[in-house]
């Protein structure tokens, strides 16, 4: 589903800094053409469309979805509009994109993985994490028992934001709270090194009204019995590292959620520090996968699939589950 020679058509649904971001990225793949952008507001679209030097902008993800000048859309508004917007998208034959959390509950997450599988049509969940080089190595030396066998891993993704009920980011209705806006990373990377998780044990605090978790602590563990210690916070400024602790050494990142580099130390031996600059901002590796996916006829990721979309997101309804949060509207059937 690609036009002109190879290149890949993309449309943008949202206009924030996280679309902003991705087209920043997608500048360095090569065969990418931004065709199409759609927002809820005609005046945002325009904007953000002249910028960009996109020529066709659209209200509302309808509009989008239908374009015939768009083969993949990328999905970058809040949380609680990726459920609606990527069947819209499927449902219009599109190929999607769609920014992590993929939704709002496991139960969500189903339907579009249904909807991608009856409309044979390509699904990712946009976890740049899984992409960038750096990450890929850390699997290759994981694999290859440069740190024995794995023990532990403890990560962590917290920043002070101000309270105010009126953001997004602690607005229940539209996901908010520190869990599906940080806590997804290190969650998703437990899941990456662990594989099947169970969660041990869960604590937090939630927004002064009660209503989305401000701060959250989870122990999981695998069927070996390889623990994860991880922790997201809209309350304070974590240290934001990940350390991987295995049987003869560990290995250290520092801006893990798209890393550019790390420390490998050995038992016995001098750091060994790694480097791997993307090429833009790190954005490029996640539109480089859908390319090539796209291009073989593969409808999921093999580096994301959907299994483990699903795998991450019962792990959060379990965790909101225990600290007592709902969302409103997405929590109902």
């Amino acid at each position: 589903m690609t036009t002109d020679r190879g290149v890949l058509r993309w449309g943008v649904l949202g206009t924030g800094w996280i679309a902003t971001a991705f087209l920043e990225g997608l500048r360095a793949v090569h065969g990418a053409r931004v065709t199409a952008v759609g927002s809820r507001s005609a005046a945002a679209a325009e904007r953000f469309a002249d910028t960009w030097g996109i020529p066709n902008r659209h209200v509302g993800v309808t509009a989008l979805a239908e374009d015939p000048d768009v083969d993949v859309v990328y999905i970058a508004t809040p949380h609680s509009a990726h459920h609606a917007g990527t069947l819209a998208c499927l449902a219009a034959g599109k190929h999607v994109l769609c920014e992590k959390p993929l939704a709002m509950n496991a139960r969500q997450v189903t339907e579009m993985i249904g909807a991608a599988r009856s409309h044979g049509r390509f699904l990712m969940e946009a976890m740049w994490t899984r992409f960038a080089p750096a990450s890929r190595k850390i699997s290759d030396l994981l694999a290859a028992g440069a740190i024995g066998e794995l023990r532990m891993l403890i990560a962590n993704f917290g920043n002070a934001v101000p309270y105010d009920p009126a953001s997004r980011l602690w607005n229940p209705e539209l996901g908010g709270g520190a869990l599906l806006d940080l806590g997804v990373y290190p969650i998703a990377l437990a899941s990456h090194f662990l594989g099947d998780l169970t969660v041990v044990g869960v604590s937090g605090r939630l927004d002064p009204q009660g209503k989305v978790d401000a701060q959250s602590t989870v122990l999981v563990e695998n069927r070996d019995g390889v623990t994860g210690l991880l922790a997201c916070s809209l309350e304070a400024p974590l240290p934001n590292r990940v350390a991987l602790i295995g049987t003869r050494g560990r290995i250290e990142v520092e801006r893990w959620w798209c890393p550019t580099d790390f420390v490998l130390y050995r038992d016995g031996s001098e750091p060994e520090a790694y480097a791997f600059p993307h090429r833009a901002n790190g954005y490029e590796h996640e539109a480089e996968e859908v390319a090539r996916c796209i291009a073989a006829g593969e409808q999921e990721s093999p580096l994301m699939p959907w299994a483990e979309s699903l795998r991450i997101m019962r792990i959060m309804d379990e965790v909101r589950q225990r600290l007592g949060v709902v969302y409103p509207y997405a929590d109902t059937p």
